[in-house]
């Protein structure tokens, strides 16, 4: 279908921290898409959104509680309103707080399920319900090996991250066929983030080996699901350094 509106696409990037989800933003706006980034507190976005300005990028920060349904509502309506249409709608909250079973709480592990979980359905549905009408559009959910098994002390992280990829499958099967690229990718290792730096030392001294997973490779394989072309779109890409073990 055909682009009649002039104003630049955007690429939606809902948790744009200051690792995976910035370089994802980078990488999108340097392809020609306006970068909207959303996390509850736009104040924290700010000195994202002002590097991605100085390279003269077009950048934008929202803050947004991706659990609330009448927040995404408002701020999907808004960035098709005042910046333009969503092409690409990024998912990349993450949510991993381990705790064992024995002294999780009911609380905890239900906003561990929101966040993950339903936060991708609230701002997938309202992003779809946009692309569907184009007829295009790429939508990518960010999992983990939590997407795939459950490890020990990773019970409600592992739910709401295998929940979350089935989603993923059940928008794939019903939206592809009306043009949408619905994709799932599986981050099978520690990445480069002062989280890692900080508290593990080891796994992060990895890093000169190519130990441990670079932000802007994770976002480069995200901008090529985006340019598949769409007889040989890719449902699930699985993303490890090569010294991780499957």
């Amino acid at each position: 279908m055909a682009n009649l509106d002039s104003r630049p696409g955007v690429a939606l990037i809902v948790g744009a921290g200051d690792a995976t989800g910035g370089a994802i933003a980078r990488r999108f706006a340097r392809g020609g898409l306006a970068a909207c980034m959303t996390r509850r507190s736009a104040d924290k976005l700010e000195p994202l959104v002002q590097s991605l300005r100085a390279e003269g990028l077009q950048a934008h920060g929202f803050a947004s509680d991706a659990r609330k349904e009448e927040d995404v509502v408002a701020l999907v309506e808004r960035i098709e309103a005042e910046v333009g249409p969503i092409e690409v709608f990024v998912f990349n909250i993450g949510a991993n707080v381990p705790c064992s079973i024995l002294d999780e709480t009911a609380r905890k592990y239900f906003k561990i399920w929101e966040m993950a979980c339903l936060g991708g359905f609230l701002n997938g549905r309202e992003v779809a319900r946009r692309m569907v009408t184009r007829g295009r559009g790429t939508m990518i959910f960010t999992g983990a090996t939590a997407s795939l098994r459950g490890s020990s002390g990773f019970a409600a992280f592992a739910g709401a991250k295998h929940a979350l990829r089935a989603l993923a499958q059940s928008m794939a099967r019903e939206l592809g066929p009306k043009g949408v690229h619905v994709a799932h990718v599986i981050v099978d290792g520690a990445i480069d983030t002062e989280f890692i730096r900080s508290n593990f030392p080891q796994r992060y001294a990895m890093k000169d080996q190519d130990g441990i997973l670079n932000p802007e490779h994770i976002a480069e394989n995200y901008w090529h699901l985006h340019t598949q072309p769409r007889d040989a779109w890719t449902f699930e890409l699985d993303l490890r350094p090569w010294m991780e073990t499957w």
